[in-house]
């Protein structure tokens, strides 16, 4: 994975969280499969429960509205998920890390930590961005979420390869019909 500043990181992480179901299949089926989601993104090393899976599955499921909802309804969203899990910012240098910040209490869960800088960094995103730049693939047969920071939001679709099988899909439509 290449560098990222903890913003970026974290919204990476947020957009990939929401996209580990979608049309294809789950993705996270497995404590081992989440250990992995989060060793991609970032962490050293993640020592995940059964618990901890399906927590992370709900927080999942709570962030995943924010990409379909109109401006007012995803600020509510994303503010319950600050409540609930955001804490004052500390700075930590644990386990030999250097310096960072932690919005997510000491001792959080693997969920309470996902859904604490998930939803900062949303909310960080949405206020520079607006709301429309949190948007979700225009191809019919994709539910993949994603995040849009060009000013004039040309971006309609999460991949080329989505772009590309409904642009075909739709010439060959057009050539079947006339």
């Amino acid at each position: 994975m290449e560098s990222l500043t903890a913003p970026d990181r974290f919204l990476r992480m947020a957009v990939d969280l929401v996209n580990t179901r979608t049309l294809e299949p789950e993705k996270l089926v497995s404590p081992a499969a989440l250990a992995e989601f989060l060793i991609d993104h970032g962490e050293p090393t993640a020592d995940v429960t059964d618990d901890d899976l399906a927590a992370v599955q709900a927080v999942r499921e709570r962030i995943r509205p924010v990409f379909h909802a109109e401006a007012r309804d995803a600020v509510q969203i994303l503010n319950g998920l600050l409540a609930d899990y955001a804490v004052q910012p500390y700075l930590s240098d644990h386990d030999g890390a250097p310096w960072h910040l932690h919005v997510a209490k000491p001792d959080a869960t693997w969920a309470e930590w996902l859904a604490a800088n998930a939803a900062l960094a949303l909310s960080g995103f949405a206020a520079t961005h607006g709301f429309t730049a949190l948007d979700t693939c225009a191809a019919p047969d994709c539910e993949r979420v994603f995040v849009n920071p060009a000013a004039n939001r040309p971006r309609r679709f999460c991949t080329p390869t989505c772009s590309t099988r409904t642009r075909v899909a739709t010439h060959r439509a057009r050539r079947a019909g006339g």
